[in-house]
C-alpha cells in the first residue's frame, strides 16, 4: 500500500485532495458507465441550474479501518436512499442504489492509504454529490446532470473526548415549513452559514433551529438533528417533514431501544419544555454526537447534565455507535460492508 505524508493525529474536517475520485454523466435519459479520475476539478457549463437554481443534492459517509486493518463502510445503503429521496424533490434522475455503492468502495478502495490508521479516531470521510449541468438558461431541469464521489482523511471531532458545548435558539428558519427541509440540498446549508456565523460571533457552537410553522419545538441544531434523555430512559427525537432524516440518528434511536433497553421516541420537543431532559446532544455523520451544555432561549439559558461532564448515557451511545464502525462491536444486519 502507498504511504502518504500526513499528520494522522492532527488530522481536522478540511479538504484534503486524494488521488482518485468517482465521476459519471446523465445524458439522454442514462447514466453511463462512470470513470475513477485524478482530476479534482469539475467542468461544466456556464448554465449549468446547480449555478443558478441550486439543482444540487449530497452526502456525507465515513470509511473506517479497524484493528485487523480491514475497512468498514457504515449504512451506505441508507445513503444512496436518502440521495435519492433528495433527486426527486429536485427533480433530478436517481442514482441506483448499486451504483451508489459500488462508486463509494471503488473510491475507498483507489485511495485506502488516505485512510487513518486504527486508533487515531480518523476516518475517510466521502462526499457523494449529484448537480444539473449542461446549456440552460431557464427555471426548469437540467438537460444533464453530474453525479461524483470524493473522499478524503478527517480527524477525530473531539481532539479531547466528548465535549459539551452550547447552542442559541435562532430567529431564523433552516427551512419553509413545506419545503427542501427534508431533502440533503446545498440550499438548506446556504441558508444556514448567516444565522450560524451569528451564533459564532455571541461564542456558541452554533444555533437551534425552531419548527418554521409555529417557532415552538425544536427542529435541528445547526447542520445536525437533535437528541434528548429522560430521567424516564426515553431516547428522544423531533419529527417533522422539515427535518433531515439523520442515518445517524435513526442508528441511535435503534440502538437506544436495542443495546441500552431505551423508549425511542420521535415526536414534539417544544422549547419551552427543556427540563424533560436530563442529558442532550446533536448527532451526525461528522461528529457522531455533540453533548450539548445548555441552549440560550431568548434570556434563559438551560444547562442539561453538566457545561463541561459528558453525560453517562450519551457516552454510552456514542462508545457504542464508534464501536460498531470501528469494528470493535458487533454490528446490527447489513450495517457494515466490509472492503
Amino acid at each position: 500500500m502507498k504511504k502518504v505524508d500526513i499528520d494522522w493525529e492532527n488530522l481536522g474536517f478540511t479538504y484534503i485532495k486524494t488521488d482518485l475520485r468517482y465521476l459519471s454523466y446523465w445524458k439522454n435519459g442514462a447514466w453511463d458507465a462512470g470513470v475513477m479520475t485524478e482530476d479534482n476539478q469539475v467542468h461544466i457549463s456556464e448554465g449549468s441550474t446547480a449555478l443558478h437554481y441550486g439543482q444540487t443534492a449530497f452526502e456525507g459517509l465515513k470509511a473506517y479501518r479497524c484493528k485487523d486493518d480491514s475497512i468498514n463502510l457504515f449504512r451506505a445503503d441508507e445513503n444512496a436512499k436518502r440521495l435519492q429521496d433528495s433527486c426527486r424533490r429536485l427533480l433530478m434522475p436517481e442514482v441506483p442504489t448499486d451504483v451508489f455503492i459500488k462508486a463509494c468502495v471503488d473510491v475507498v478502495k483507489a485511495n485506502e492509504h488516505f485512510i487513518p490508521p486504527y486508533g487515531t479516531g480518523g476516518t475517510l470521510y466521502l462526499r457523494p454529490y449529484i448537480v444539473g449541468v449542461g446549456n440552460n438558461i431557464g427555471v426548469n431541469p437540467a438537460p444533464e446532470y453530474l453525479f461524483s464521489v470524493f473522499c478524503m482523511p478527517v480527524g477525530a471531532y473531539f481532539k479531547g473526548g466528548l465535549t459539551p458545548t452550547n447552542f442559541v435558539v435562532s430567529e431564523y428558519d433552516r427551512a419553509a415549513g413545506h419545503g427542501t427541509g427534508a431533502a440533503k440540498v446545498g440550499g438548506n446549508y446556504a441558508a444556514s452559514l448567516l444565522p450560524g456565523e451569528e451564533a459564532h460571533q455571541r461564542q456558541f457552537s452554533d444555533c437551534i433551529y425552531l419548527d418554521p410553522i409555529t417557532h415552538t419545538k425544536i427542529e435541528e441544531v445547526g447542520a445536525a438533528n437533535f437528541f434528548g434523555i429522560t430521567a424516564n430512559n426515553e431516547f428522544v427525537t423531533p419529527l417533522s417533514p422539515s427535518i433531515l432524516p439523520s442515518i445517524t440518528k435513526y442508528s441511535l434511536l435503534h440502538l437506544a431501544e436495542k443495546r441500552l433497553g431505551m423508549i425511542p421516541v420521535e415526536g414534539d420537543v417544544y422549547i419551552n419544555q427543556l427540563e424533560r431532559f436530563v442529558e442532550a446532544g446533536a448527532c451526525g455523520t461528522a461528529a457522531v454526537i455533540s453533548p450539548i451544555a445548555g441552549i440560550q432561549y431568548g434570556e434563559d439559558f438551560h444547562v442539561f447534565y453538566s457545561e463541561t461532564e459528558v453525560g453517562p448515557v450519551t457516552r454510552k451511545l456514542y462508545d457504542e455507535l464508534c464501536g460498531i464502525q470501528f469494528g470493535d462491536k458487533e454490528a446490527p444486519e447489513g450495517w457494515i460492508i466490509k472492503i
